[in-house]
């Protein structure tokens, strides 16, 4: 069997696993002990797994295979923030981002795609278009890779669960567009015996597909953050296509209805735009059609872009936005743009697409 008619076992979330190695006639009891040694960092191949004996390892082989990405570049701003690119065995690029927080702490923003269809003009990512969607392994596996360039850089942490604090799935494509291996890949890097990210810890973000937000709440226990961006229809159909789908209110409903955890809320973020969505009305519309939605609002000075006709409004004005909210009783942040002058922050990541051959 050659390596690509191989299962990748990292595209199986442990229960799958468990039936793959029924299916070969190895004890499913087995899984548990697999799946841990799986997603360590630095295991690249079968033969990596030392801790198994060797002919177990061989008869796995025979049928499975384990992928990992390694970065093509990385680029650090002068901020620390750290962008990794991956070339994908279709010739495809994606890229991750690595955020330092404070206490030395480390939020990575996850792709779950290559490109996007969702088509928002103030995005660069958009400007891709939609290739195809992330397996389970290649989300997976973005996260093995920088926890692996991290130890290369030094870093040192008791368990690899603690090199990333955060995940953010807020990178290239649109999540919820990916649903079926964004749920794979959550039931993996949230699992007890792997990584063992808690769903405080997990953020997926959405530009608003209600149907699926609706499957999140009950598949999933993971922060929602929505890519709001405008309070009113005429607004969000502009910038935002997928409004023309599923309208604010529709979206909004949805979040009202999303199940919460004690003291969560939803994140909801805001793009300013000059001229656009940043007037005083527009704040006091926006705090109306919050009400009864638990949640925070992220303020996002506009990261600007060449080929993109938008502008960042002044500090004087973002401030302003942010004191009528606040007035009206939200907690409103305004966020600082990490990665910028690597192309990094939010808006930003695109790489130019390769056929595949």
């Amino acid at each position: 069997m050659c390596a690509a008619d191989k299962t990748d076992l990292r595209n199986l979330d442990r229960a799958r696993l468990a039936d793959f190695l029924a299916g070969i006639n190895i004890d499913a009891s087995r899984a548990d002990q697999l799946f841990t040694l799986l997603h360590q960092p630095g295991v690249h191949d079968l033969a990596d797994l030392s801790e198994m004996k060797r002919t177990l390892r061989e008869q796995i082989q025979r049928r499975a295979r384990i992928s990992f990405l390694t970065p093509t570049t990385t680029e650090k701003s002068t901020d620390g923030t750290v962008k990794l690119a991956f070339r994908l065995n279709d010739g495809a690029t994606i890229e991750s981002v690595l955020i330092p927080t404070e206490h030395d702490r480390h939020t990575l923003c996850v792709s779950s795609q290559v490109g996007c269809g969702m088509g928002c003009t103030f995005c660069l990512t958009g400007t891709m278009g939609f290739k195809r969607n992330l397996s389970p392994a290649e989300i997976v596996n973005q996260v093995l890779a920088t926890i692996e360039y991290m130890i290369a850089q030094g870093m040192e942490r008791s368990t690899p669960r603690e090199f990333i604090n955060n995940l953010v799935f807020m990178g290239m494509g649109e999540p919820l567009a990916n649903y079926d291996n964004l749920l794979t890949s959550l039931n993996i890097l949230m699992d007890e015996r792997g990584l063992e990210f808690t769903e405080r810890r997990v953020t997926v973000s959405t530009c608003g597909i209600v149907p699926k937000i609706t499957a999140l709440g009950r598949d999933a226990r993971v922060n929602l953050a929505i890519s709001l961006h405008a309070a009113d229809d005429e607004t969000r159909n502009q910038l935002m296509p997928v409004n023309r789908t599923y309208p604010l209110e529709q979206l909004l409903n949805a979040c009202r209805n999303f199940p919460l955890g004690k003291k969560k809320v939803i994140l909801i973020e805001y793009i300013l735009l000059k001229g656009i969505n940043d007037s005083d009305q527009d704040a006091l519309l926006l705090a109306d059609k919050l009400t009864g939605i638990p949640c925070r609002i992220n303020l996002l000075p506009y990261n600007q872009s060449a080929p993109l006709p938008y502008q960042c409004p002044s500090s004087g004005r973002i401030k302003t936005f942010q004191k009528i909210l606040r007035d009206q009783g939200y907690m409103a942040l305004i966020r600082d743009s990490r990665g910028g002058d690597i192309s990094a922050a939010c808006g930003q990541l695109a790489v130019n697409l390769q056929p595949t051959s």
